[in-house]
């Protein structure tokens, strides 16, 4: 089973259910792997992909997976999971997706911000620190995490809803 093959034949699949393919990780697993599928998409409100999106498009997968003779006669599990919260921000697509949430960035100079993101382009990121907006280049970081709040200020959630 190689990564780069198998991602040759989900990357369509996961397109007609409008999910981008991240990630394509092999774990070994005693006798069986794990074949661990991460997507990610905008869904409807362009926060990300729900989970009734991942679980058809995880259906689908399966099917297109067991009609080739990539996974070998080895048994597998097939996960097929989003990005979650815990893989870092890099694509500009990541930043968009995560717009209102707080992130924790390391900057290549060193310096680390935390702040809430309020828009991004292609070349960089707006993100409100202590209610003074500073502009960061994607060029600039190292690497950006979004941080998990239990009690989200009201305002960011509102901004998701109206999505």
């Amino acid at each position: 089973m190689k990564e780069s093959q198998i991602a040759g034949v989900l990357t369509p699949v996961l397109a007609q259910f409008g999910l981008e393919l991240e990630a394509v990780e092999i774990i070994p697993a005693g006798k069986r792997r794990l074949l661990r599928v991460v997507v990610d998409g905008d869904g409807p409100q362009g926060t990300g992909p729900l989970l009734d999106d991942i679980a058809d498009a995880s259906k689908a997968a399966s099917t297109a997976l067991d009609q080739t003779d990539l996974t070998g006669a080895a048994p597998y599990t097939l996960e097929v999971t989003s990005r979650g919260v815990s893989r870092p921000l890099e694509l500009p697509r990541h930043w968009r997706r995560n717009t209102g949430r707080l992130v924790a960035v390391q900057l290549s100079e060193g310096d680390a911000i935390t702040g809430r993101i309020v828009s991004s382009g292609e070349d960089g990121v707006r993100i409100d620190v202590d209610g003074e907006t500073r502009e960061v280049r994607f060029a600039d970081v190292d690497r950006a995490l979004v941080q998990i709040e239990l009690n989200r200020p009201k305002a960011a959630r509102s901004k998701e809803e109206e999505g």
